[in-house]
Formats: C-alpha cells, sequence, structure tokens
C-alpha cells in the first residue's frame, strides 16, 4: 500500500465519454466541462476519454471525490446529451481500472484509504492490472498468481524472475497501490475526422472498404484546404450491439496525400478483421495535425506516385470550383497498396 503521507486526500478521475456522434467541436467542449471544475485535465482524444486531477479541488467546491464526479456527469449530460463511465481514485492506475470496470452512465470512486485500495484491488483479476496483458496474465497463472492480490503477496525478485525486472517493479508497485504518475494538463492535439453511419448494420467488407477510402479521400482534401498534415490516422469501428473499437497508425511521414492515408487505413481496416461482422458506423480521424510547410516529402522517384499527385491537385481543383464529391470517388485512389 502507497504509504506516502499527504496532508489531503488523493482524487484522480478518468472519465469516457459515450456521445451519439463524434466530432472534434464536441470533444473540446466536454474538455471545456471538465477545465470548469479542474484545470489540471489530461486529454486522452484517442479513445474520447480524459485524465482529471480533482485532489485541489475537491476543497474549492467543498464536496468529496463522489460529489464532484456527480456534478460532473450531471454537468456533461445537461449542457451536451453525453453520458460517461467515470472511475476515480487515489492513482492513475486505480481511476483506469475504475473505468474500465464501469458501463456508461455510471462512476466507480475508491476512496484514499488503504483498506478501500485493498478492498478494491485484491479481488481483481491479474489482467486488469493496466500493463499486464494477456500474454503477461498466462505466465502469472502459470504460477499460481491469478489476483491482484496475489502479486501483491508475491516476493518482488519471484515477480522479476517471471516478468523481468523493470515489469516486475511496476506490476508489484500497482498491485499495492502505488503510483505517482501525475496528470499532465494540456490542450487537445488538433485533430479531423470524418465519419459514415450506414443506413443498415453493414457486413460487405467492400462496402466497409469503400467507405474508408471515401472518408480518407474526404479528409485528404480537406487537410490540403487547411494547409495541414496529418502525423498518426485513427479508424474506429462501431457495431450493431453498440460496441466500438479504435485502432491507430502512426504514419512514415506527416501527410496529406490521399494514397498514403489511404494506405494506412487500408492497413488499420484490415487488421480488424470484420469479415463477420456487422458494422454500423465507420470514422477516421486525421490526428496530431501541423502545418503542411512543416513537411518533408522524402523523393521516391516513383513515377505512379507523381501521378497521383497530380490527379490529386485536379481533384482538389475541381472540388473548390464545384464542390466536394463532384469530381472523382473513392475508387479513383486504387485498393491495392
Amino acid at each position: 500500500m502507497n504509504t506516502t503521507s499527504r496532508t489531503r486526500p488523493r482524487a484522480i478521475l478518468r472519465i469516457h465519454f459515450h456521445p451519439a456522434e463524434r466530432t472534434d467541436e464536441l470533444y473540446g467542449q466536454l474538455l471545456a466541462v471538465l477545465d470548469s471544475i479542474s484545470s489540471r485535465v489530461e486529454p486522452l482524444p484517442a479513445d474520447w476519454s480524459a485524465y482529471v486531477d480533482l485532489t485541489g479541488a475537491l476543497a474549492y467546491w467543498g464536496r468529496d471525490a463522489e460529489g464532484l464526479v456527480a456534478v460532473l456527469r450531471l454537468r456533461l449530460l445537461a449542457l451536451h446529451g453525453v453520458a460517461c463511465s467515470a472511475g476515480a481514485g487515489p492513482t492513475r492506475s486505480i481511476a483506469a481500472m475504475a473505468a474500465d470496470a464501469t458501463p456508461p452512465g455510471a462512476a466507480t470512486v475508491v476512496r484514499d484509504d488503504p483498506y478501500a485500495v485493498a478492498a478494491f484491488l485484491r479481488t481483481k483479476p491479474a489482467s486488469a492490472l493496466p500493463g499486464i496483458g494477456p500474454r503477461t496474465a498466462k505466465a502469472l497463472a502459470r504460477y499460481g498468481i491469478m489476483s491482484v492480490g496475489d502479486i501483491a503477496d508475491t516476493l518482488l525478485p519471484t515477480l522479476q524472475r517471471i516478468l523481468g525486472a523493470t515489469a516486475a517493479r511496476l506490476a508489484h508497485d500497482r498491485a499495492l497501490g502505488i503510483d505517482e504518475r501525475p496528470v499532465v494538463p494540456g490542450a487537445a492535439p488538433r485533430s479531423m475526422s470524418a465519419s459514415r453511419r450506414f443506413d443498415r448494420d453493414e457486413l460487405d467488407a467492400d462496402q466497409h472498404h469503400g467507405a474508408v477510402l471515401g472518408l480518407v479521400q474526404d479528409l485528404g482534401g480537406r487537410l490540403r484546404t487547411s494547409g495541414e498534415i496529418a502525423q498518426v490516422l485513427t479508424l474506429t469501428v462501431s457495431y450493431a450491439d453498440g460496441t466500438q473499437t479504435t485502432r491507430s497508425r502512426s504514419l512514415v511521414e506527416p501527410t496529406a496525400h490521399t494514397p498514403a492515408l489511404a494506405a494506412a487505413a487500408r492497413g488499420l481496416l484490415s487488421g480488424f478483421g470484420l469479415q463477420r461482422a456487422r458494422v454500423r458506423a465507420l470514422a477516421v480521424r486525421a490526428e496530431r495535425l501541423r502545418p503542411a510547410e512543416d513537411s518533408v516529402h522524402q523523393l521516391t522517384f516513383d513515377a505512379h506516385d507523381d501521378k497521383l499527385r497530380r490527379l490529386e491537385i485536379a481533384l482538389d481543383r475541381a472540388a473548390t470550383r464545384y464542390g466536394p464529391g463532384v469530381a472523382g470517388a473513392a475508387s479513383t485512389f486504387p485498393r491495392a497498396g
């Protein structure tokens, strides 16, 4: 257990937003609601969540952690109609675990008290601890270490033989409720997104590919119009049961070039394995944007790539003159990478 003495209880919040539609503007508005309660907000736009350090805000608002989290959830719902799942505790890892175990529209708060922390942590499966993936959990299980409590009770040298020195120290500390990582305030990195909702739950892989390429073409054009390039591409798939899966990929070089974005998007889509999935919606987000003048394009002496870039310029001019969608379709940029 973390025995570091504190003059006041520590309260870290991990909050996941669950809007009906995701837009960059809405995400910024939701962050502003968090900022109205505490200025220590760390955005996590990739999965529409954030960390908030509520420690200093408790005394200011005259509430305990449960009360302040309830106020936040109520404001988000009243101002923007957005439900959230929230987890709070004395450390980032406990807050993350509490949020992961909480359904939308609810909150789990773990008090900054050794007994409350132990009661929350010890019965959780080992895989619930941040940093313990399925393979690590399986390795621990071979030694009879099945729960977070088992990790806490295992001698550190034993864990080090199983996991290695660094991973063992992190797992042991977090199993004991020790995690001094701070919330790092910052503005949400600029991003740009496009989404497509199908008229019905779509099982056709060709429809998935066509939709993603169309979204990428839209994003590429908007990026070039705004004079920006993207460093990361993120694809979110929404399923018929209301769940979502999100994956991101760093681009080889920051770009607004549609074929390069399309190649990354195809790789992401293939990784989902959607052959039999009922897909309700797809969203592509270009992240970590920066001015296009910062770009250094690597010369490839690829005549095909040069031809695509000239075609891209022509389509952009046509879209500017006649409106988006008039010239060219997603199929203009081949499916084969």
